[in-house]
């Protein structure tokens, strides 16, 4: 607890230049967290949606009843959802048309699953960007703060005859909080980052995967139709 009471003592002495960089450091370790949170929260919903998706796919379901009950539910479809109700649907839409061969069917499937794997992957990756620039920049905004304090702390001693250690120690451990300050900003943004682009990336894999098999059944599809 006495230790606790002296660092509030040593922010609230610090200058307001360094302050004010601790300011800023609280804020975005605040807003990282934040985001650590939802971004878990989104991530693994996903896997458990991929999961659960894949498994009535591949059940042997009947892939326009598997489309109807997805579209009927009235719902944003999101992840290999949206990817199969992208490819299913221009599928659909382009059979109707008639006299459209095969090998255009399956691609114009194909591109609006990669259009939708794209902003899959784009909405998986939304914010991920804060969190590197804060594990990258707060060791930095940091330091900026210490140096400032301990810069104040040595031209304080121009007037004084005689200087000792005692004099700067206040004024150097101010500044040092600062520094703490931004590795504890840092950190968490990092490894948190570092955890979820790996996540990311799984779930690109599994969702690109899953449109490349998916384009296959489609194809097989196409073909039986242009022989009836």
């Amino acid at each position: 607890m006495q230790n606790e009471m002296q660092i509030w003592q040593l922010v609230m002495e610090a200058s307001w230049l360094v302050k004010g960089v601790m300011g800023l450091l609280l804020i975005a370790s605040v807003a990282s967290w934040v985001i650590i949170f939802r971004k878990r929260q989104i991530l693994t919903k996903a896997e458990k949606e991929a999961n659960s998706f894949e498994e009535k796919f591949w059940s042997g379901t009947d892939l326009t009843a598997l489309h109807e009950a997805i579209t009927g539910a009235h719902r944003v479809s999101k992840g290999m959802e949206r990817i199969f109700d992208a490819g299913f649907s221009e599928f659909l839409r382009m059979r109707q048309q008639g006299r459209i061969g095969p090998k255009a069917m399956v691609e114009g499937a194909q591109r609006s699953m990669r259009i939708a794997l794209t902003r899959e992957t784009e909405d998986l990756e939304n914010h991920l960007n804060f969190l590197a620039t804060v594990g990258s920049t707060s060791p930095y905004v940091g330091l900026f703060g210490t140096v400032w304090g301990i810069m104040t702390s040595f031209q304080q001693l121009a007037n004084v005859n005689q200087a000792t250690i005692a004099m700067v120690a206040p004024g150097i451990s101010e500044a040092l909080v600062a520094t703490a300050m931004g590795l504890f900003a840092a950190i968490p943004a990092v490894i948190a980052y570092n955890r979820f682009s790996n996540q990311v990336e799984r779930l690109e894999v599994r969702y690109d995967n899953f449109k490349e098999e998916f384009s296959s059944i489609l194809q097989r599809q196409a073909h039986l139709l242009s022989e009836e």
